[in-house]
């Protein structure tokens, strides 16, 4: 088993990846520090995953929030229907909460337990690649609104991640290519090797060979912890995860959460970024090239949707939480391996990109 520490002093928590975690109850039980657990997972993953996490909790009073799949259900009504529940059912602070599922239910969860009695204790049990290598690490929680995805939430860390790799057999492969689109990110903005490992390793990962699989996620964790370790609440370096989320985001808002899967947007994002940096005689073409050519072998967009212009892509872009003073702040690689936060490009020039 592959464990990893995200050191954040007194909120520090272990990051497990390997086979049968969902087996595991004692490795999940240590972390739970009542007798009361709320299991929040939605109808699809219930069905696949729910018992088997319900008989690790065997000694433990639990009970279950099922919500409905999709990028929709990252809402204030779903995250009201949670309150509820935690009150009806009398849950107090030490109470724990477990997010079984990928990004939305992570995000919504982690929001409730930061909310409900000023916070309580959850675990994050990813369900998805891009849960795996991203949203289920370092805290970031929240839920979306109409005019703006993730502009609702907090900052508050899970008590523990257990990556289980065998949920990855039971998703769908289009969800599956989304998550590559996270993992060829962690190349992009911070390590031209694990870009390189990549592109060696791309029949391996697409036929999910388990040590293969272990070894990419632990190298996104590590990636991201080490980066959150260093600035959790995105003061400075974290900012440099939202490599292709503020063109991502806007596609996401304007094409209606779901539509476009988050990974989808970011991938079409990173190759806008790029082009953007080709335009400013900072990343050389051919890396550019590299770039799309590694997304287009996980079946990943590269072009961003015909019904968008750049007034449709600039109207969110202007409610970015990157923004300060009024001044777009973009996130842009300068090289594979080496990404930077800038806040200089004008909107004509984003307009001959868009």
């Amino acid at each position: 088993m592959a464990t990893l520490q995200l050191d954040l002093a007194e909120r520090s928590y272990p990051i497990y990846i390997d086979s049968h975690l969902l087996q595991a109850g004692e490795l999940l039980s240590k972390h739970i520090r009542g007798q009361r657990v709320c299991v929040v997972t939605n109808n699809i993953v219930a069905e696949l995953y729910l018992p088997a996490l319900q008989q690790l909790l065997s000694n433990f009073q639990v009970d279950e929030i099922i919500l409905p799949d999709g990028e929709a259900e990252k809402s204030l009504h779903n995250f009201e229907k949670i309150m509820s529940h935690l009150l009806e059912n009398t849950h107090g602070r030490d109470s724990t909460l477990i997010a079984l599922g990928g990004g939305v239910i992570g995000d919504i969860t982690g929001f409730a337990a930061a909310c409900y009695q000023r916070g309580i204790d959850f675990i994050q049990v990813p369900t998805t690649l891009l849960s795996q290598v991203d949203s289920s690490v370092g805290g970031k929680t929240a839920v979306n609104h109409p005019l703006g995805k993730n502009m609702i939430g907090a900052f508050y860390q899970p008590k523990a991640v257990l990556i289980d790799i065998d949920s990855l057999q039971t998703l769908p492969a289009r969800e599956f290519s989304a998550g590559m689109a996270e993992v060829i990110k962690y190349g992009i903005l911070g390590d031209s090797i694990f870009f390189e490992w990549l592109e060696h390793h791309i029949e391996d990962i697409n036929a999910q060979i388990p040590a293969v699989l272990v070894e990419m996620i632990q190298r996104c964790c590590q990636c991201k912890a080490d980066i959150v370790s260093a600035d959790e609440t995105e003061a400075g370096c974290r900012a440099l995860l939202n490599l292709g989320h503020t063109f991502g985001h806007a596609i996401e808002a304007e094409q209606g959460y779901g539509n476009w899967l988050h990974g989808e947007a970011v991938a079409t994002g990173m190759v806008l970024a790029a082009k953007l940096s080709v335009a400013m005689n900072l990343l050389e073409a051919s890396e550019l090239r590299r770039i799309e050519s590694l997304l287009a072998a996980f079946n990943l967009p590269l072009d961003a949707p015909d019904t968008m212009n750049f007034t449709s892509f600039i109207k969110h872009m202007r409610r970015d939480k990157k923004n300060i003073g009024g001044k777009l702040r973009l996130i842009i690689p300068n090289a594979i391996g080496e990404a930077v936060m800038r806040d200089d490009i004008s909107e004509d020039m984003l307009q001959q990109i868009l």
